[in-house]
């Protein structure tokens, strides 16, 4: 029997490289992160979004149910441990705020791929075939390991995923999971969607 499927949006990072908010950077007319949750919430059973406590009464994520990060862990990871801790029963999908591209034949893709039996249900990257671990599903069972991983001194998500018995899937779009980390790569990527936009 899997577990319910709840939905995280991981909008608690610093965007050191990028020099603003990465959550309300806009593409288009939305901000990232209105766009992330608008995109997962109808596909789970809960969503929320992952935050740094001093990032609780900020505007933007003030609007959405939120999960504050924890102790444990740092960066993404632990964003998914807050999560796991509130529901622990719960399977994860937990999804990067910063993916332009995504769609939601994407999302409904790994869904209908997701292995309970599995600690996750990942992309393969399309650059180097290692796991996405920021577009995944986080089963019940993984909590415990990846405890483990943070307490011998781990944060690094796609390690964690390295190292245990995962599923990983093919994208339907391999640029669906595209990121941007920087100033360039945001006005690339706007460029290019203005001018597809346009076409």
């Amino acid at each position: 029997m899997m577990a319910p499927l709840l939905g995280l949006v991981l909008a608690g990072g610093h965007s050191s490289r990028m020099r603003t908010d990465k959550a309300a950077l806009s593409y288009g007319r939305r901000p990232q992160l209105e766009q992330a949750f608008e995109l997962l919430a109808p596909r789970v059973s809960l969503a929320y979004v992952s935050v740094r406590a001093e990032q609780t009464r900020e505007r933007l994520r003030a609007a959405y149910p939120q999960i504050v990060d924890g102790a444990a862990g740092s960066g993404p990871i632990a964003g998914i441990i807050a999560a796991q801790a509130r529901h622990p029963d719960a399977a994860w999908l937990v999804l990067a705020c910063d993916l332009p591209l995504l769609d939601g034949a994407t999302l409904d893709h790994l869904i209908a791929g997701r292995e309970a039996g599995r600690l996750c249900t990942a992309f393969r990257s399309v650059f180097d075939g290692l796991p996405e671990p920021l577009c995944a599903i986080y089963e019940p069972a993984s909590r415990e390991p990846i405890l483990a991983h943070v307490a011998a001194g781990r944060d690094c998500p796609r390690k964690f995923l390295l190292a245990h018995d995962i599923l990983l899937l093919d994208p339907v779009r391999p640029a669906a999971l595209d990121n941007a980390n920087t100033p360039q790569d945001f006005e690339g990527l706007r460029a290019s969607l203005a001018t597809k936009d346009a076409t």
